[in-house]
């Protein structure tokens, strides 16, 4: 059995582990941090010749999530800790060799979040640097075209960045619905969705959605990819906890002058409606509607923000966003989109919060 600290790996990478001194900064006692170990349970042992495994990874992610570590056992030979040249996106990638009979690795990330509110902040410079690569167009999320004129009839009348963000998330809401046969978490591709008047799927769709209509109007934005980890104490439909293999969501977020990264998420009041059977106008809705422009219920972790983007090392295409476990055995390609038939299992488990954190 092997076993591997990324400490190691990734020469003490800040991404994986944290200083007890960090930590304390982190925050206090009456912050409300929270402690997750995720455990990937990978099984590619009825997959022929060699191959390769790319696992997104937690990472660090504003004031409101860090990782303390991550390590793996089992597994190939060669095991490594990458990251996307674009978007920092870490990524466990791992390649077996036709000779090697033993194809299970499991991976363990423990991670600290804390629910994330919006208020008025100073943010960083480099935050403004950082979000001009969030107006970029991708090719599942042109900013041109009918996107563009969406955009402009939506924030006709509103001046800030602000009012603009807060009128799309509310068209988006209020045109949108959560389709339940859509596979996984949809494919975000906006443009289809505009042009067929179609505008139904689930999170990288809707909140897709959002950002590519935030960027078309000229405010950055972008979707950050993750997986429930834990109950909601807002509705039940929004949580799972213990075998959260197919709990993926995807949330998104925008620039704000005033408040810096300002966290939304349209898809999970269409999923709310759908799947606590509420109307738009029930309270609880219009509640949650009014709560999820400006707040991120912790009991999620965030992977990556990467879209429509090259793996590292590349794969046979380009990847829409990488939120599930992704593999290649020859001609055959493996999405996580059907643990099953993937093979692998993610698991969460909710434990005690560093004493680091809690002085």
């Amino acid at each position: 059995m092997k076993r591997r600290e990324f400490l190691r790996l990734a020469a003490a990478s800040p991404l994986l582990t944290l200083a007890p001194n960090a930590l304390a900064a982190m925050g206090r006692s009456d912050a409300g941090w929270r402690a997750f170990e995720l455990t990937y349970e990978i099984d590619l042992s009825s997959r022929p010749g060699s191959g390769r495994l790319w696992l997104p990874l937690p990472n660090h992610a504003g004031d409101y999530q860090r990782v303390l570590s991550t390590h793996w056992e089992g597994g190939p030979a060669t095991v490594a800790l990458n990251w996307d040249p674009v978007y920092q996106a870490p990524v466990l990638v791992a390649e077996w060799n036709s000779t090697e009979p033993a194809r299970n690795l499991t991976v363990t990330s423990q991670v600290v979040t804390r629910n994330r509110h919006t208020a008025p902040t100073a943010h960083h410079l480099h935050e403004s640097d950082e979000a001009a690569l969030y107006l970029r167009p991708t090719e599942h999320m042109p900013v041109d075209g009918i996107v563009a004129e969406t955009a402009g009839r939506i924030i006709q009348g509103f001046e800030s960045p602000d009012d603009k963000a807060c009128a799309i998330y509310d068209w988006v809401i209020d045109n949108t619905f959560r389709d339940p046969a859509t596979r996984g978490c949809g494919m975000g591709n906006i443009k289809t969705m505009l042009e067929t008047g179609n505008l139904g799927g689930k999170c990288a769709d809707i909140n897709s959605l959002f950002v590519g209509l935030a960027r078309a109007a000229g405010i950055p934005a972008r979707e950050m990819y993750g997986v429930r980890v834990a109950e909601s104490e807002q509705l039940k439909c929004l949580g799972k906890a213990g075998d959260i293999s197919k709990a993926q969501h995807c949330r998104a977020e925008y620039f704000s002058p005033r408040h810096g990264w300002v966290p939304v998420d349209p898809a999970d009041v269409r999923k709310a409606v759908l799947e606590a059977r509420l109307a738009l106008d029930d309270p609880k809705i219009v509640d949650l509607r009014k709560r999820l422009f400006g707040y991120w219920e912790m009991n999620w972790v965030g992977f990556n923000t990467a879209r429509d983007f090259d793996l590292n090392p590349k794969a046979s295409r380009p990847l829409p966003y990488l939120m599930y476990p992704y593999a290649e055995f020859g001609d055959s390609r493996l999405d996580g989109r059907d643990p099953v038939d993937f093979k692998f299992r993610l698991q969460s488990r909710e434990t005690i919060v560093p004493n680091a954190l809690q002085i």
